[in-house]
């Protein structure tokens, strides 16, 4: 992975994970870490949510099965209080509702607990620049899944084609190619355009569709029906 350009200075991270040895090895990880800093821990969902209305950090570093409050009702609530805050789900469970649920929850990134540690503080900054981060071992079968079946309707401020009514015609390519994985600088090579020119047009198409970052423009393209198994998927 490749640290963004433009990430913040120092960015305030958020653990939440029920287990004390986890939550502080996170922690050590965290702050030992250029531009990194852990402002508090977590031990549940609930927990997780007054501390980040408190702490308001830009990033959640989120476990998923907690007692009581889960981490994806936690990220539910989280995203719909603190719009400037992201929350990258972190878990040793690689199943696909995981993945599902966090995202429509509005999460920016999902990766398991075997990632490298450098790839984890990568992931931290990523999301923190208002990127969208998925585990390689799940973006394919993610994508696939979204191409076999319909999303529920009003997760994102999406429902179908009709949202993409003020979308224009290069936006609606832009979308498109977002949903298929592309990258800016793939994006701006494939349409011919330059990569400040596409950084604008997803600009825009946040917030024509009303979404949080990156990771809601995939799903936004799924339920759009732009990107899927007729689409050539």
């Amino acid at each position: 992975m490749t640290a963004p350009s433009g990430t913040a200075a120092t960015t305030s991270v958020l653990i939440a994970d029920d287990q004390a040895l986890l939550r502080g090895s996170f922690r050590v990880l965290v702050d030992t870490a250029d531009g990194l800093r852990a402002v508090g821990e977590a031990a549940d969902g609930a927990e997780a949510v007054t501390q980040a209305t408190r702490l308001r950090p830009d990033v959640v570093l989120m476990d998923v099965r907690m007692p009581g409050t889960d981490g994806i009702e936690a990220t539910r609530r989280i995203c719909a209080e603190l719009p400037e805050t992201r929350v990258l789900i972190l878990t040793m469970f690689d199943l696909d509702e995981y993945v599902y649920a966090a995202l429509r929850a509005g999460a920016s990134g999902f990766l398991l607990k075997d990632t490298p540690p450098a790839d984890l503080l990568t992931g931290i900054r990523v999301v923190a620049a208002g990127e969208a981060l998925l585990a390689p071992s799940v973006t394919r079968r993610l994508l696939a899944e979204f191409a076999a079946r319909p999303a529920p309707a009003g997760t994102t401020g999406i429902s179908g084609r009709a949202a993409l009514a003020g979308v224009t015609d290069r936006e609606r390519e832009v979308l498109t190619l977002v949903g298929r994985g592309l990258s800016n600088t793939e994006i701006a090579d494939h349409l011919h355009l330059s990569h400040g020119t596409v950084k604008s047009h997803i600009g825009r198409l946040l917030a024509k569709l009303a979404a949080r970052d990156r990771a809601q423009l995939v799903i936004a393209a799924y339920e759009a029906g732009l990107v899927g198994t007729r689409s050539g998927r």
